[in-house]
């Protein structure tokens, strides 16, 4: 059972979560919109697309996953880069439901020319002991 001092600390490693994350995407968000015309979601669409083993591209739902985006958005976002040439979609070939989405050369250039920007903002905002796996835990 816990306490209220049990309950107190989980709030306050929550709290001290969401400010590390939205401080750290707020600034990563601002460098890359800046110096390169794309917002945090663009390069992690970008990001996730060009560094998928085999150029086969990914599944939208599985894509829609990585990068935390509601089916819906990501589709959205997807349409946004598709119009700019940074992405194309594909039906994929063994289930006509599927639909992937692939990095184009263009695509990949901006990601490569953006990617020290993202680093770099990453160097400077997160505390060397961050977790690397996403998790809290050890």
């Amino acid at each position: 059972m816990s306490t209220d001092a049990d309950s107190a600390s989980l709030v306050a490693t929550w709290r001290g979560v969401a400010l590390c994350h939205a401080k750290v995407s707020g600034a990563l968000d601002k460098a890359l919109e800046r110096e390169h015309g794309i917002g945090l979601s663009e390069f992690e669409v970008l990001e996730r697309l060009a560094t998928t083993d085999g150029g086969d591209g990914r599944r939208m739902q599985d894509l829609a996953e990585a990068v935390c985006l509601s089916q819906s958005a990501l589709s959205r976002l997807i349409g946004r880069l598709e119009t700019d040439g940074l992405v194309q979609r594909a039906m994929c070939a063994d289930d006509r439901r599927g639909i992937y989405a692939h990095v184009t050369p263009e695509g990949r250039a901006l990601w490569e020319k953006a990617r020290p920007t993202h680093r770099s903002v990453l160097a400077d905002q997160l505390p060397a002991n961050a977790p690397a796996n996403g998790s809290l835990s050890a």
